[in-house]
Parts: C-alpha cells; sequence; structure tokens
C-alpha cells in the first residue's frame, strides 16, 4: 500500500487538467491494483485517493485552468 504523501511527491512540478488525467498518472506510476493509504484512511483506488487528497485541499489551481499540488499543505510525517 501506498501513502498519499507519494501521489502528493509524484505530483510535484506538474500540471493535470483533470481528475481523470491525474488519476491515468497515478495508475501509470503506481499499477491498477495499488492502494493507497493515509493517517486516517486506508483501502484507496488512484480515483478514491484523488477525491480525498481534493476534499482535504491539497491541491491548488493553476493560470491555465488546470491543477496541481499544493506543497504547502503537504505534512512532512
Amino acid at each position: 500500500m501506498t501513502h498519499g504523501h507519494d501521489v502528493l511527491h509524484m505530483m510535484e512540478g506538474n500540471t493535470y487538467k483533470n481528475k481523470e488525467e491525474l488519476v491515468a498518472a497515478i495508475i501509470g506510476r503506481f499499477g491498477t491494483e495499488e492502494r493507497f493509504h493515509t493517517c486516517s484512511a486506508e483501502g484507496m483506488d488512484a480515483s478514491e485517493i484523488v477525491d480525498f487528497l481534493s476534499a482535504r485541499g491539497k491541491f491548488m489551481s493553476t493560470p491555465d485552468g488546470g491543477f496541481t499540488v499544493d506543497i504547502s499543505q503537504v505534512c512532512n510525517h
């Protein structure tokens, strides 16, 4: 199982047009069967981890209408 922080660090320096593009990038990096966890949840698939991180304000908009990780929102524990 991969921690959500790994997804956020994967996003650093990258911009995504929409959720589907980010989910595809996560699957490309970690595989279709990978499950993700955080300090408060576990067993999430790629789509669920994106929803989880988004709901917690981990993303920020980009000038081109996409989004990226808000690195100031990544805890370092």
